[in-house]
């Protein structure tokens, strides 16, 4: 069983753990630590982080940025956040703006597609949480339009759906730069869902880790043990630091579980006792 997880999200986002919910959670399965790191908003962190003072569990203030990238999907994590994070929050409503910007016109294309779907209904389901794609998907299954959230993004919200809208992203370098200013580890996130080759992604982590990049994602649920061999040996090559995480949202991702993802993660706590040391700080264990 993992000891840590450095990639999770809560309701601040679009997962369905609040972000206290989480951390209890964390602590019922012996995690040491675990990466509180929604989509684009901290607005969850400091209710995880008086959990973790509650429960015991070392709490790591983070968030996900998604990426401007020509293939595949690019994500960048930002760990160990300042609480607040004053400089990044003019960015993070920036993108938030984007995003309900976005949410409209999804909502629009569902009626041109004869779908009604009301604004206050995803409201009411998301609460205080930044609403998202997730959301109006299961505001779908609820209503009874699809059977479930995996339909609702393949035949309306995903790519290629009826109501696809593609989202305002950040471009790498200022999405670095931005983290770094407030004093994160800047993290490549999962980085098979960027869609290249070896060759390529060497290319690219010598670029990014020039802009400041810290380190890269090797363990995650869904890479194969090539892929995290590979991810591995880069992360030598290029002396950059390894983390691992599950992407863990709840019950929107029922089958990737807190700590353990699909059953294949083994998370040391020396990955977060490692990033501490480079950021010239002292481990909690």
């Amino acid at each position: 069983m993992s000891q840590v997880d450095l990639h999770t999200h809560t309701t601040a986002s679009d997962g369905t753990l609040e972000p206290a919910e989480l951390v209890r959670k964390a602590a019922s399965l012996g995690l040491r630590a675990v990466a509180v790191t929604d989509h684009d908003t901290v607005g969850g962190l400091s209710q995880a982080l008086q959990a973790g003072r509650e429960t015991g569990v070392e709490v790591i203030p983070g968030c996900e940025l998604s990426i401007d990238f020509p293939s595949g999907q690019m994500h960048i994590l930002g760990l160990f956040l300042p609480d607040p994070p004053t400089g990044l929050r003019a960015t993070l409503q920036d993108l938030q703006d984007r995003r309900n910007s976005r949410n409209d016109r999804i909502l629009a294309k569902l009626r041109e597609a004869g779908v009604d779907v009301d604004l206050e209904e995803i409201r009411e389901l998301a609460g205080e949480a930044s609403i998202g794609r997730p959301h109006i998907a299961r505001v779908l299954v609820q209503k009874g339009v699809v059977e479930s959230i995996d339909q609702a993004f393949r035949e309306y919200i995903g790519p290629g759906g009826a109501a696809y809208v593609p989202k305002d992203k950040l471009d790498p370098e200022k999405a670095i730069r931005i983290l770094k200013q407030e004093g994160a580890t800047v993290i490549l996130a999962h980085p098979y869902s960027l869609e290249i080759d070896t060759e390529e992604l060497r290319e690219l982590l010598g670029r990014l880790k020039e802009q400041g990049l810290d380190g890269v994602e090797a363990y995650y649920t869904d890479h194969t043990p090539e892929q995290t061999r590979t991810y591995l040996q880069l992360c030598r090559e290029f002396d950059l630091l390894v983390s691992g995480g599950s992407d863990f949202h709840g019950s929107v991702k029922v089958d990737v579980q807190l700590g353990a993802g699909r059953g294949n993660l083994d998370l040391p706590y020396s990955l977060v006792r490692r990033m501490r040391e480079a950021r010239g700080e002292k481990p909690a264990f």
